[in-house]
């Protein structure tokens, strides 16, 4: 409960800074409608007894009033609607939404964005920074139906003590309401998960991308039918937690309504035997309505409240985690300016959350400050996983990485990306202008159209950007009237947008040319090389290859070799030529595979590849014979 108030007085309070007089607005008709309650009944009691009494000035006075006071209510009802949606609207979207997903972006690491729980978890709270904020002024309209309740009571209590028990009945529906609602958030949470993956397949079955295999492979029943069953899944779940939330609700109302006949039937009788005026009569029926409709409101409200706090403990446990991540880095450490010694792997070991197999099982290695390093592997060997540690997107389950002989865990995340570069084989394709979408590279830069420029022209995609309609300054994306991109553009857009800093200290290439064709990938290559070259002798960069073409590593001045998360090999390519392991045997079918293939220019170019990458001082790399 601590937290819910907790909460409750943070949004309270962010309301009132962003919307000051909305706000105060808001709270005063609320504030006012408690008073009517209690004006609306005595000016009808004053009429009716005036007017039984025969005081007809008075009784026509009391009746004015009472049609100034009702009329007043009505107004108030409805600008109590207007404002307050108006408030949690604005404070909401304005204020609240961001905050949210500014604290989910700006975590250390990414392996929240692969939990179930947590996206889950995410599911609920992405689109209820409005509910959040109606959950806050709900629980004030809430309240002020409860003190509505009790004034309501009150007044009866003048007629009759008896008519105080009233108050008994009138909770039976809010409690049962209130136990309804949770039914409903749980359900809700468990269903989450299908609810998602409805979601997935409804994207899958009617987007552009999935479209041709779909139709090619025929598969569109098959999706269609596996959203389907998700869908009915999550709406299964949810149907039988608003059945017995129904049963709950209709239960509630009924003890209510039992108690309101039983109430009017008593003053009915104290009335006819002389016990109670005719006034009084008068006063416990409209009351009595009264207290119909202000229960009926209260239980609105709460509902509503409920309704709005089946967000609150998602956004809480989000809270909780993002605050127990935050607790957790205490790294504060710069990164060095220079790379002097290297980069080196200390029996480093990982598993991904909520898994048991292990994605890299005791590996060392060192690379040396200024050099380029190879990774090469199957898929699945751990090469990706070895990219996403370096960036500190992950922490190692067991060992260290050192950045000059200091854990990389005690060096500051954001300092660390600072100095970092790549071009990640899951690359993004961000819906933004093309300057933009290469500028986010380094956002310090993102309107330096000279440096944006260059690493277009490292990319090189500059003849891509003299196609587009309006060069830098397309829109890209379909889905916002701009232009979409092949696989391969935006994997020119990648490397380009790697290209925005010139002093990272790790420089990563995670499969860069996948969906590049041959020629295209030499000159790309030829390009990266040169820039790994410029920057190691700068800043002593160490540079990652992670490729399956061979001809792309041969040249490097360490090749490690990956097999199920351990290090097979590592050494330079005529040392593992030499060793005649795996490496030569992965080397040799790849070159006859190509050469086989009728696309053998690209295993002759291995050796070309690897003395342009071999540099100044540096052995060329023959190819296999």
């Amino acid at each position: 409960m601590t937290r819910y108030i907790s909460l409750w007085w943070e949004l309270f309070l962010l309301s009132c800074r962003r919307l000051p007089g909305l706000s105060a607005a808001s709270l005063g008709v609320i504030a006012g409608s408690v008073g009517i309650v209690a004006a609306s009944a005595l000016s009808l009691h004053a009429a009716v007894s005036a007017s039984i009494a025969g005081h007809r000035a008075d009784a026509v006075a009391w009746g004015v009033a009472a049609a100034i006071v009702y009329a007043f209510s009505a107004v108030m009802r409805n600008l109590f609607e207007e404002l307050v949606r108006t408030t949690i609207d604005r404070s909401g979207r304005l204020e609240l939404h961001p905050r949210i997903h500014r604290d989910i972006a700006t975590i250390e690491g990414i392996e929240h964005l692969e939990r179930t729980d947590f996206l889950d978890r995410v599911t609920v709270v992405r689109a209820s920074s409005g509910r959040l904020m109606g959950w806050m002024w709900k629980a004030v309209r809430a309240f002020a139906g409860v003190l509505r309740l009790v004034v309501t009571l009150l007044l009866l209590g003048t007629v009759s003590p008896w008519l105080l028990a009233l108050l008994v009945f009138a909770l039976a529906p809010v409690w049962c309401d209130h136990y309804a609602q949770r039914l409903i958030a749980r359900a809700e949470l468990a269903t989450a998960g299908a609810d998602r993956l409805q979601e997935h397949l409804f994207d899958v079955a009617t987007g552009a991308a999935s479209g041709k295999d779909l139709r090619v492979g025929g598969a569109a029943e098959e999706v269609v039918r596996r959203q389907r069953a998700a869908w009915d899944a999550t709406v299964a779940g949810q149907f039988r937690a608003h059945v017995l939330a129904a049963v709950g609700k209709f239960a509630g109302w009924t003890v209510f309504t039992l108690g309101f006949a039983g109430a009017l039937t008593l003053v009915a009788y104290r009335t006819a035997h002389g016990t109670s005026t005719i006034g009084d009569l008068v006063l416990t029926v409209i009351v009595a309505s009264s207290l119909w409709q202000t229960v009926q409101s209260t239980v609105s409200s709460s509902a509503q409240t409920a309704d709005a706090a089946r967000a609150i403990e998602p956004f809480l446990w989000l809270r909780d985690y993002i605050a127990a991540d935050r607790k957790r880095v205490t790294a504060a450490a710069p990164a060095p300016r220079r790379l002097r010694g290297g980069v080196v792997l200390d029996d480093v070991t990982f598993r991904y959350p909520g898994t048991d197999a292990v994605a890299l099982d005791h590996v060392s290695l060192t690379f040396p400050a200024g050099s380029v390093v190879a990774v090469v592997g199957e898929y699945g060997s751990g090469k990706t996983t070895l990219v996403k540690l370096l960036g500190k997107f992950y922490r190692p389950d067991g060992g260290r990485i050192l950045v000059d002989g200091a854990d990389l865990n005690d060096i500051a995340a954001e300092g660390w990306r600072a100095r970092f570069s790549g071009a990640f084989q899951d690359f993004g394709r961000f819906a933004t202008t093309f300057a933009e979408t290469v500028g986010l590279g380094d956002v310090d830069r993102l309107g330096d159209r000279t440096r944006i420029a260059d690493a277009v022209r490292a990319a090189e995609a500059e003849e891509l950007v003299a196609r587009l309609p309006d060069g830098l300054d397309t829109q890209l994306g379909r889905e916002l009237g701009g232009v979409e991109l092949s696989e391969g553009q935006w994997q020119r857009a990648a490397l380009a947008r790697a290209s925005m800093r010139t002093d990272p200290l790790m420089f990563v290439l995670d499969e860069p040319t996948a969906s590049l064709d041959a020629p295209s990938e030499r000159a790309i290559f030829d390009r990266y090389m040169a820039y790994a070259r410029d920057i190691g002798a700068r800043t002593g960069a160490v540079t990652l290859i992670v490729s399956h073409r061979f001809s792309t590593v041969t040249g490097a001045d360490q090749i490690v070799v990956l097999d199920k998360g351990r290090v097979a090999e590592s050494g330079t390519h005529h040392e593992l030529m030499a060793l005649g392991g795996q490496y030569a045997e992965l080397y040799g079918i790849h070159a006859n595979a190509y050469a086989t293939g009728g696309l053998a220019g690209e295993a002759g170019e291995a050796g070309e590849a690897g003395e342009a990458m071999a540099g100044p001082g540096r052995p060329a790399s023959p190819t296999p014979q």
